[in-house]
């Protein structure tokens, strides 16, 4: 065979199977024996009726007819082949000693592939033959890439259509279906734009005219009512297709339900907006709101003020009740913040009114800072009775009854007032002042609110020896790493280890919570954050020499210390002192840190990916990434946020967020692992959608390095063998 051929009959079966039929005993004889000598092997039929019941037994790669036999003659043969199930697209060659036209219709209306005039010119037939066999190779296949098209533009919910002049309007049956139609329907572009509302049918007439005219492309989103009354987001991509003069002959696109992918953006985007919990705006939004008022204070001359709210019970409910419990508190204290804050509290000033400027009493706000802390912002009050005012309403407030997991329960308030621009100029300033106000009144017994002055500032000496302590805490060695476990469920093994930084001060060990915050706002962070690196990489070593430890290990770290040009080099030598490799130190950044210094920290990313350091974005749904961003960044990993985790299967709007942050993770090539993981169920829910990393209480808890060590060596074997029939590893809990 040339090489051609040998090209030509790669896929094919090495020696295909036929089914030769003809009642002449002679040209059965001489025909098979001459196709076993070129390669087929042959099964011979002296009828019609024994051919029919060899299909009916075995398979073949294609069946040879002899045209006239009696009884069942060839054409009769070949249409009950063809009804017969799996048959329709069978190679039937049909041989005929006629060759008149008559003769060949009748083969082909009878379901015969291609027919051959009896003849000794056994090469002939042999070539016809394997052509017939090639042929059928690419139909399958095509059927095959077609099948698969139309399975992936259902799961994609993508269908295609056309317009031409002379044809008109044609949508695919995959783009019927996401407009909710059938197959067989006639649907017109008129029909699809009464799915449109009014204002946004307009809009779209009026584009599509622009784009006709000047024969552009169409790329928009479509809101769309469907038949049945869903309302669904429709993405239509399309462009124009001209002829051989250069003329606009078409227009060829797709349609998309791209809903819950815009849902889930949408939900991500509120989310970095808005507390999960309560719907309040979060710290950044605030923020970003007080910012602006304290833009529009300036250009009017009017005074703002911001009260500081920070229950003062909190803990005990949360404690005595359950977390349950504690967030259900919250949100009820939330809904009777937001009734204490009213326009009616804003002062106003004929002259200012008068001007037109009162965009600024948009961004009154009452919202979530984090925990049990809350903020009221007060875009524009007349001085301190007018806040004092507000702050008594909601002491007021609070000292009502909160019914809470069926029992009655009762929680105070401490408030901190601080006053544009008296208190401070900046949104900073103001937040710290109100800060000290509001500790002013838990130092004198809680339950009451305070304006600041400059003589509160006095009581915020502990804090300071706090601080100065804190200077001292590397050099005196009082800082410890604890270790984390992450876990791969579906592997059953430890997968990655994460350093959490803790205190040992006079005899106690200070929870991140206490000393973090303060070290950020000192700018300690850098060098504790330098100390965990060194830490860690030493601590890798000693677990590599202890039990083949060879898994990173996970430090967070501020954003700051991306923006040193030395940090790729500190890496280094911390890794090359430890006698480990660069891959052992994975970095953590929280997802606010990233967004607010990206462009700093982007040359950083890339050097730290160069060496082999793989960085992930910790906290990953409580900020807003910008997903351009996102796909360029050199990150090998999202970790989701505790918050999203806790509320699986109870609240379909963290399900839906987990979901699409999974989808996401999986689009980037990027690994995805859940935080806070404490429950079965979080365990279960998690696997379903696809999430296998995790870490929590689940778990382990943070474990000082030996107590980490025993603790992998005792669960070694349980991960590895996920001991019960749920699925789920019963650990020794650290």
């Amino acid at each position: 065979m040339s090489v051609v051929h040998a090209r030509a009959d790669e896929g094919l079966p090495e020696q295909p199977e036929v089914l030769l039929v003809d009642d002449d005993e002679v040209n059965l004889l001489l025909t098979a024996l001459a196709l076993r000598e070129r390669g087929f092997r042959i099964t011979e039929a002296s009828s019609g009726e024994l051919a029919l019941k060899l299909l009916r037994q075995r398979s073949f790669d294609l069946v040879v007819l002899d045209a006239m036999m009696p009884g069942l003659d060839g054409f009769d043969t070949c249409r009950t082949l063809r009804r017969m199930p799996s048959f329709e697209n069978m190679p039937v060659l049909m041989l005929t000693g006629l060759d008149d036209d008559a003769s060949i219709t009748k083969a082909y209306n009878a379901g015969a592939t291609d027919f051959f005039v009896k003849a000794t010119q056994w090469s002939l037939l042999e070539g016809r033959l394997r052509y017939l066999l090639r042929a059928s190779r690419t139909r399958i296949e095509l059927e095959r890439s077609r099948a698969e098209l139309t399975r992936a533009q259902d799961l994609a919910r993508m269908g295609s259509f056309q317009s031409r002049r002379q044809l008109g309007f044609q949508l695919a049956p995959e783009a019927l279906r996401v407009f909710g139609f059938g197959p067989l329907d006639a649907v017109s572009m008129r029909s699809l734009l009464r799915m449109v509302p009014a204002e946004a049918r307009r809009k779209l007439s009026d584009d599509l005219h622009k784009a006709l005219r000047h024969m552009s492309p169409v790329t928009t989103d479509v809101p769309a009512v469907l038949l049945d009354g869903r309302e669904r987001i429709i993405h239509v991509e399309a462009e124009p297709e001209f002829n051989e003069h250069g003329r606009a002959s078409a227009y060829r696109g797709i349609v998309q339900d791209v809903t819950d992918r815009r849902q889930a953006e949408d939900e991500i985007r509120r989310l970095a907006n808005f507390d999960s919990l309560t719907g309040l705006p979060n710290r950044r939004q605030l923020i970003l709101r007080a910012e602006r008022a304290l833009e529009h204070a300036k250009r009017l001359q009017h005074q703002f003020a911001l009260l500081l709210i920070d229950l003062d019970r909190f803990k005990v409910i949360n404690d005595t009740l359950g977390h349950g419990a504690g967030d259900e508190l919250l949100l009820q204290v939330g809904r009777r913040l937001v009734a204490c804050v009213r326009h009616s509290d804003l002062v106003l000033d004929g002259s200012v009114e008068s001007a037109g400027a009162r965009s600024h009493r948009a961004l009154e706000a009452v919202g979530r800072l984090g925990g049990d802390e809350f903020v009221a912002l007060l875009p524009e009050v007349g001085g301190d009775p007018d806040a004092e005012r507000v702050a008594q309403r909601v002491l007021e407030e609070l000292r009502e009854p909160f019914l809470v997991s069926g029992q009655e329960c009762f929680v105070t308030a401490s408030v901190g007032v601080a006053i544009y621009p008296r208190d401070g100029s900046s949104v900073v300033d103001l937040l710290r002042n109100a800060d000290v106000a509001m500790y002013s009144v838990k130092n004198q017994g809680k339950n009451a609110s305070a304006v600041y002055n400059p003589m509160l500032a006095g009581q915020g000496r502990e804090k300071l020896e706090l601080e100065t302590a804190l200077h001292k805490a590397i050099e005196r060695e009082e800082l410890v790493l604890h270790y984390q476990p992450q876990i791969d469920v579906q592997a059953g093994r430890v997968a990655k280890v994460e350093a959490l930084m803790r205190w040992q001060r006079q005899g106690r060990l200070v929870p991140p919570g206490e000393f973090i915050p303060l070290a950020e706002d000192t700018g300690l962070i850098a060098p504790m954050s330098q100390w965990a690196l060194r830490e860690a990489a030493r601590q890798a070593r000693v677990w590599k020499d202890a039990f083949g430890f060879d898994d990173a290990i996970a430090v967070n770290m501020p954003s700051r210390l991306f923006e040193r040009t030395d940090l790729v080099e500190q890496i280094h030598e911390y890794a090359t002192q430890s006698g480990v490799p660069h891959r052992m130190i994975h970095l953590e950044i929280t997802e606010d840190s990233l967004m607010k210094d990206l462009q700093a920290v982007i040359p950083s990313l890339h050097r730290l990916k160069d060496i082999g350091v793989e960085i992930s974005i910790d906290d990953f749904g409580m900020g807003y990434s910008s997903l351009s961003y996102l796909s360029q960044l050199p990150i090998s990993e999202l970790k989701i946020d505790r918050s999203f985790v806790r509320e699986l299967d109870l609240a379909s709007k963290s399900t839906a967020v987990v979901t699409a942050i999974i989808a996401l993770a999986r689009a980037l090539g990027l690994r995805v692992v859940a935080e806070g993981v404490e429950t079965d169920r979080q365990l279960r829910v998690l696997e379903r959608l696809g999430c296998t990393m995790m870490q929590g209480f689940k778990f382990s808890r943070a474990l000082p390095a030996a107590e980490l060590q025993r603790w992998i060596v005792q669960n070694e074997a349980l991960l590895s063998g996920r001991a019960d029939d749920s699925g789920v590893p019963r650990l020794v809990n650290g």
